[in-house]
């Protein structure tokens, strides 16, 4: 487990933007990615980014909206959302680990934070 602090959610009407951030515990970089969970839903993978930002994926859902980026100096990962659709509506959780294969299994959440689509 990697302690990780979510910040940046907020309320924003449809077609807006908001770039959450996650900054790591420590100076090691590690792959990096976000998840959201809706009311009632499981957390869901939204986009994961490699510890050298050489690599990166998406959920089909966000693709064309969303960018994940990082910058190693400051230990923090950003996700840049675009186009907010309000069924983007969750609370986003960041996660980092070794590998990306371990982000995607990562079992360990922290308070994260709300965003909030409004239409």
């Amino acid at each position: 487990q990697v302690q990780v602090v979510e910040s940046g959610g907020g309320l924003v009407q449809a077609g807006g933007s908001l770039r959450l951030s996650c900054a790591a515990a420590g100076r090691t970089a590690y792959a990096m990615g976000w998840f959201h969970q809706a009311p009632g839903k499981e957390h869901d993978f939204v986009a994961v980014i490699s510890w050298d930002g050489d690599s990166s994926y998406y959920a089909d859902s966000v693709k064309g909206r969303f960018t994940i980026s990082r910058d190693n100096a400051l230990n923090t990962v950003y996700l840049q959302m675009n186009s907010l659709k309000p069924e983007d509506t969750a609370v986003y959780y960041c996660a980092a680990a070794q590998t990306i294969s371990e982000v995607l299994g990562n079992d360990y959440w922290g308070r994260g934070t709300q965003v909030t689509v409004s239409s």
